[in-house]
């Protein structure tokens, strides 16, 4: 039979799947182009629900404690409408983002006592690295005239994230990468940071979050009036669980 510590360290090891799906309520702010025409993209967080058409979003993780891997998806579909020189301007962008990465815990000192799952209350460094793929598909209509474009990209990426447990049932967590050199953009960021509750809901694991993230994304895809080009800010809060499996 393990001894307690053994037991409890082979425990901290074992893998564990983690799946959070949230909800994104990210404003748009920035530029984009396609076939010569350009507009502003503005859309405030006050006008999410009426601009969004359809959005789905969500997080897999797999981890044993020490080293991780991920995917982070995100399926976005707005429209909007202004007036330029008495012409009514139609911008609908399909915005599809997946992001995998791996993570390893460089870092790591133990605060005392344990969270509410059992394991202990921890101060955490974790460098990143992945790809993160994006899709564009762009329609803009001027009056009789409709131009469209789909385009996407694959940006490298290096970051870190960072865990603190504030006690048994709290939890501060935030992550920053860096990307695109001219890979896929020409310069990616994206950064995001949650208070976190932990609970037992039907003695499963779960944590519920609430924080803010941004994306900014700086696509060119050249000189030519056929290419697109995107430079847009995703930001905003954010809200969701995590279920510990």
């Amino acid at each position: 039979m393990l001894g307690a510590t053994e037991a409890e360290i082979q425990d901290q090891q074992r893998w564990r799947v983690i799946f959070s799906p949230y909800v994104w309520g990210a404003s748009l702010n920035g530029t984009a182009g396609v076939l010569g025409y350009s507009t502003d993209v503005r859309m405030p967080f006050h006008e999410i629900f009426k601009n969004l058409d359809v959005g789905l979003m969500g997080n897999l993780e797999v981890t044993n404690g020490t080293f991780g891997v991920y995917v982070d998806g995100q399926y976005v579909k707005t429209s909007q409408d202004e007036d330029i020189l008495d012409n009514e301007l139609a911008l609908q962008v399909i915005n599809t983002t997946l992001a995998a990465g791996a993570y390893y815990r460089v870092y790591e000192q133990e605060l005392g006592g344990a969270t509410l799952f059992g394991r202990p209350r921890v101060f955490a460094i974790e460098p990143t690295l992945g790809v993160r793929w994006t899709q564009i598909d762009a329609k803009v209509e001027v009056g009789p005239m409709t131009a469209r474009r789909k385009v996407q990209w694959t940006d490298p990426f290096i970051g870190a994230r960072m865990i603190y447990d504030i006690d048994d049932r709290w939890n501060f967590a935030a992550e920053a990468d860096i990307g695109g050199f001219g890979a896929g953009t020409d310069f990616s960021a994206h950064g995001q940071a949650y208070l976190g509750y932990r609970t037992m809901i039907r003695d499963v694991p779960t944590m519920f979050r609430v924080g803010y993230r941004v994306l900014y994304q700086d696509y060119d895809g050249g000189d030519n009036v056929s290419d697109f080009k995107y430079r847009v800010t995703q930001h905003g809060p954010v809200v969701g669980l995590s279920i510990t499996f």
